[in-house]
């Protein structure tokens, strides 16, 4: 299904608009919905990436696991070898600047 929308833009951006279309034999509606299309699918994915590190932020104030750089380097770096090494285990958080965070009860 689909609805009119109306959007005003500049007349700079319109014309740049209308000789794009011009350019790619195309019409300057489907331009735009184009390049509307790509910049709604572009920032959801932002958004998801965002998402997901806040979760992965939180997991690790909670739990204190994580694995190292180094580790993960390693382990990157040996993709595609012969000796493809395993995930990294991931370890507790643990400072000489400060206590372990206590695990929240489940």
């Amino acid at each position: 299904m689909t609805a009119v929308t109306s959007v005003k833009l500049e007349d700079e951006l319109k014309t740049r608009v209308q000789n794009l279309a011009a350019a790619r034999r195309r019409t300057s509606h489907w331009i735009m919905r184009e390049a509307i299309a790509q910049y709604v699918e572009r920032e959801e994915k932002r958004e998801a990436f965002r998402e997901e590190t806040l979760k992965a932020w939180e997991e690790f104030q909670e739990t204190g696991l994580h694995a190292s750089a180094d580790d993960v380097e390693k382990w990157l770096s040996s993709w595609g070898s012969e000796n493809e090494l395993p995930t990294p285990k991931c370890q507790p958080y643990f400072c000489s600047c400060r206590a372990p965070r206590p695990r929240k009860a489940a």
